[in-house]
């Protein structure tokens, strides 16, 4: 039980991590979530004016675009709302508090846009079979003001923390709709100076692929951390012969799982086979610290041993128990036939 209570206990005070300010985190935490809220408010307001817009003129790009838009309204509206979430300790249920919200999140997100973006190449293509009429000069109208709302939404962003994934997803999404909107704006142009009006869908196609691409990034990155994968910039085996070289008494390093919750912090378990007459509880310490330090893993919980492993040896009585059960279970076949 002491186990598990250190596992919530640990996670949620913040404090246990070395060279951690806590309240300067917060602060910076408390700015984001103000940014990520006011690209929300803006990219939301001004998708239903774009969507209009789309529907008003004809225009698919702009319509592409929209979709865009709201696909990066929910995103930055729920990236938002990790961020509150974030800020909820952990609780006797969820032990690790909040902090995957954001992945999944990102990796619904990242379905939704995928739709979106199918969508659009499906109408584009539909488009080209039977070119529509488009309305040129409102289409520029409605592209010059999303790329000025997109430019202000991206502005609020800018002075973010860098280093947070939610916000750079949110950064991410924001530069995808100023390209939408330029799109829009170079397809507008081309219809009021020529009158060809394929430049719309193939223009929109465009914008669709690079929300594609961006969509997958996305989904990838997030999959990743649902899957319990080893954070991209660590290396396991890497580390588990890091210790064994700089930890002295550690002879071998074994059952090594390195994984994020929210893809910003990292945690790791591990069993560290110890020489005979090391101090356990040093040696463990000394682990702790130097995944900290040196590899930036915050939480790790580490089980030092001697001599044998003890999965090893619960695994050996698994497998005789196994066996035992297994005659015991013939012998009565046997008898039964009798």
């Amino acid at each position: 039980m002491a186990h598990i209570h250190d596992h919530s206990g640990h996670d949620h005070s913040g404090h246990d991590h070395p060279g951690h300010d806590h309240g300067a985190g917060h602060v910076h935490g408390s700015t984001d979530k103000k940014r990520v809220l006011i690209a929300a408010c803006l990219t939301a307001g001004f998708m239903v004016a774009e969507t209009l817009g789309g529907l008003f003129t004809g225009s698919l790009a702009l319509l592409a675009d929209a979709g865009h838009m709201l696909a990066d309204a929910i995103a930055l509206g729920l990236a938002w709302y990790a961020f509150h979430l974030a800020d909820r300790p952990a609780t006797v249920r969820l032990t690790y508090g909040f902090g995957r919200v954001k992945t999944l999140v990102a990796y619904t997100n990242g379905i939704a846009i995928f739709v979106i973006a199918l969508w659009i190449v499906y109408e584009a293509w539909e488009r080209l079979q039977r070119p529509a009429p488009v309305l040129g000069g409102p289409m520029l109208v409605v592209a010059i003001l999303g790329l000025l709302v997109n430019i202000g939404s991206f502005l609020a962003l800018h002075g973010g923390d860098r280093e947070s994934l939610n916000m750079r997803g949110a950064i991410l999404h924001v530069l995808g709709d100023l390209l939408g909107s330029a799109a829009a704006i170079v397809a507008a142009l081309v219809i009021l100076a020529t009158g060809w009006t394929p430049i719309d869908p193939i223009l929109s196609v465009l914008v669709s692929l690079l929300i594609l691409s961006t969509a997958w990034s996305l989904m990838r990155a997030a999959a990743h951390v649902l899957l319990e994968g080893v954070p991209p910039s660590l290396d396991r085996d890497l580390i588990a012969r890091d210790i064994q070289s700089a930890v002295k008494g550690v002879r071998e390093v074994h059952h090594m799982h390195i994984w994020s919750i929210d893809g910003a912090s990292s945690m790791a378990t591990l069993h560290a086979c110890l020489d005979e007459g090391v101090d356990a509880y040093q040696a463990v310490s000394t682990i702790k610290k130097r995944l900290a330090s040196e590899h930036g893993i915050s939480h790790a919980t580490v089980e030092p041993e001697f001599g044998q492993c003890a999965d090893d040896n619960h695994d050996r009585e698994h497998d005789h128990e196994h066996e035992h059960r297994h005659e015991h279970d013939a012998a009565l076949h046997h008898g039964h036939h009798h």
